[in-house]
């Protein structure tokens, strides 16, 4: 019979346990690597420490000095880098609340010019520190309260005087005089023309940032309501005598009259389009409108049917005051053109090189 072998005790065992032991680690170790290898997983991708964020937002200091003494006035402090000029004369108008941002002009230099309020603060930096003159520019009016108060005085001051109100004229004298027809065409051209200004003040014309000084606007109600008076006066007056050439040469400049208005209704009209369209590469171009087409001569034919209006209305009623009105518009009127067509040229030269500024022909 066989006899079942037995295992020897010592070394048999043994190495049965060192087999096992071996076994048992490299599976211990094994388990402790896939456990790593899932922590690193769920970790996601190693990243870098992130540097530190400076938490010290860098701001400025505006120092305002009075233009004419160099002293200071005031230190505008904490002002962000994308903050606009126009934040700062809020802030500097909190500091001296006797001059509101309107009166406030800032210049980099003393006798440089006034800087424009959309200017970023960070545009004007050499160092955290902005050094900045002041000049008080008086109480200020809107562009659109000085353009309607400006209009508005002739159009009510003629009609007054086409009333003939007794103040003004002899009664009995006005009973007594017939009043001739271009005297009531005088008073709807006249009044045409100022209602078309406000209507465009209010619906047409863009207005600019800024405002300009009261005294401006005082003298330009002397200049547009003292000139209407006197205009006024002597066209509806009781003793007016009609034009020497009678009914045509008032028709022919009656008609004139309204091709000059609506011409500068149109040009304002295109001017305001390409304004509010962006569009500021290239000269407006004329359209198929015919009232356009008058920038092929000129660069600024709104000027041209503004004189164009006070000649014709002149040749019309063949009054004095009208004519000496319409010789200081013309002069005004071209001294406008001349320094705006210099800014065409500036800005499109290929354009506006052979073109006159306001009147055709003259270079």
């Amino acid at each position: 019979m066989h006899q079942r072998q037995k295992p020897s005790a010592p070394g048999h065992r043994s190495n049965l346990a060192a087999d096992g032991g071996a076994l048992s680690m490299s599976h211990n170790d094994s388990r402790s690597f896939f456990n790593f290898s899932q922590l690193v997983l769920s970790a996601g991708q190693i990243k870098p420490s992130p540097a530190l964020k400076h938490s010290k937002i860098t701001y400025f200091e505006v120092e305002i000095l009075d233009v004419q003494s160099k002293k200071q006035i005031c230190i505008v402090d904490k002002v962000p880098p994308a903050s606009t000029l126009l934040d700062v004369k809020h802030k500097f108008h909190k500091a001296c609340p006797q001059w509101y941002p309107s009166r406030v002009g800032l210049q980099l230099e003393r006798n440089g010019p006034f800087l424009k309020d959309s200017v970023n603060i960070q545009s004007l930096a050499v160092s955290s520190i902005i050094t900045l003159y002041f000049t008080d520019l008086g109480q200020q009016v809107g562009w659109t309260t000085f353009f309607l108060t400006e209009y508005t005085g002739p159009l009510l001051i003629y009609l007054l005087f086409y009333i003939r109100l007794s103040t003004i004229y002899d009664q009995v004298e006005s009973r007594k005089n017939f009043r001739h027809p271009v005297v009531h065409l005088a008073c709807f051209c006249h009044c045409l023309h100022y209602i078309r200004h406000l209507l465009e003040t209010l619906f047409v014309h863009k207005f600019s940032e800024g405002h300009t000084p009261l005294k401006n606007m005082i003298k330009g109600c002397v200049f547009y309501w003292g000139f209407t008076s006197w205009i006024a006066y002597y066209i509806n007056h009781p003793r007016y005598t009609p034009p020497s050439f009678g009914h045509r040469q008032v028709s022919y400049a009656a008609l004139a009259f309204l091709m000059c208005e609506a011409g500068n209704h149109f040009i304002n009209v295109a001017l305001a389009h390409q304004t509010n369209s962006g569009n500021k590469t290239c000269f407006p171009s004329p359209t198929y409108n015919p009232f356009t087409w008058l920038f092929l001569l000129v660069s600024c034919p709104n000027y041209t049917y503004e004189a164009g209006s006070w000649i014709s209305f002149t040749v019309m009623t063949q009054t004095l005051p009208v004519g000496i009105f319409a010789f200081l518009m013309v002069i005004q009127m071209s001294l406008w053109a001349k320094k705006k067509h210099q800014l065409y040229l500036k800005r499109f030269y290929p354009e506006v090189r052979r073109k006159a500024a306001m009147i055709p022909v003259i270079f």
